[in-house]
């Protein structure tokens, strides 16, 4: 059930009409996948993830993304990996719930329609993870979603 509550596609963020990256999030964490350039051996990419900053592109070259984060991160449970010429970056959101517009301050936020289907869908996945033997798939919310964080005292953490 919980899976129907996943993202149902991926955001992209493009720039100057070529795709820089995709993501999407949940509750605890957000992705991003990044198309990697043919012809270069794995060894050569790096990624520097820091609790308000993300760094990445290949040794001896200026970095592909070198910027701010929208919301900070715990670096101890964020990473990345190589994976079929894409690198998968995991950032573990500090503030489990929180709603992010773009992985990236100030570059590709959603629009207003697309963060509120965000919100929305992340509250849906907060019932449904504090309520297991529920079925939340086909739950609507009309109106504004309340914020995920602070909804009936906030996200529980035992």
């Amino acid at each position: 059930m919980a899976e129907k509550l996943a993202p149902e596609k991926r955001h992209s963020f493009v720039h100057d009409g070529q795709e820089v990256f995709e993501w999407d999030q949940t509750l605890e964490e957000v992705n991003m996948y990044i198309k990697l350039p043919p012809n270069v051996h794995p060894k050569q990419f790096y990624c520097k993830i820091q609790s308000k900053h993300v760094e990445l592109g290949i040794k001896g070259n200026p970095p592909y993304l070198n910027h701010d984060l929208t919301c900070p991160v715990k670096t101890d449970s964020s990473f990345w990996t190589l994976e079929d010429d894409i690198m998968h970056i995991t950032l573990q959101k500090r503030d489990k719930g929180q709603t992010w517009a773009s992985p990236i301050l100030g570059q590709g936020q959603l629009d207003p329609y697309s963060s509120d289907l965000e919100q929305k869908r992340l509250m849906l996945q907060r019932f449904q993870e504090e309520n297991p033997g529920f079925d939340f798939s086909q739950a609507q919310f009309t109106g504004n979603c309340p914020d995920p964080r602070t909804f009936m005292g906030g996200i529980r953490t035992d």
